[in-house]
């Protein structure tokens, strides 16, 4: 997607902070946290919402949670942490590349 600032991130296009990378997604730290540890979990396929996904992507989100499963300690996720997917703008989605949001690294209010 040409417009899409992930997919830019994702090409290396953009400069971002990575934590982890592989074959199918990308982890980075937000540029406006919302919390001291704030990541997002990217797939490096683009799709916007999670009505989109079919098999194969319902099967790539599961990976993902898996591989946050498998590293969060990595993260300085240890003590616990929130797993937040915002769909449509009034649940505050603001590019429109299906995402995570890992928020940690202190006790979060409600």
């Amino acid at each position: 997607m040409d417009n899409c600032i992930f997919c830019k991130i994702i090409a290396g296009e953009i400069p971002s902070a990575k934590v982890y990378e592989d074959e199918e997604m990308l982890v980075f730290r937000d540029i406006e946290p919302k919390a001291k540890v704030h990541l997002l979990c990217v797939p490096k396929a683009h799709f916007a919402y999670l009505s989109d996904a079919d098999e194969e992507k319902a099967a790539l989100i599961g990976r993902m949670l898996q591989k946050v499963g498998a590293h969060y300690h990595e993260w300085g996720l240890e003590a616990g942490y929130r797993v937040v997917i915002n769909q449509g703008e009034n649940a505050g989605q603001t590019v429109m590349h299906l995402h995570m949001h890992l928020l940690g690294g202190e006790t979060l209010g409600w």
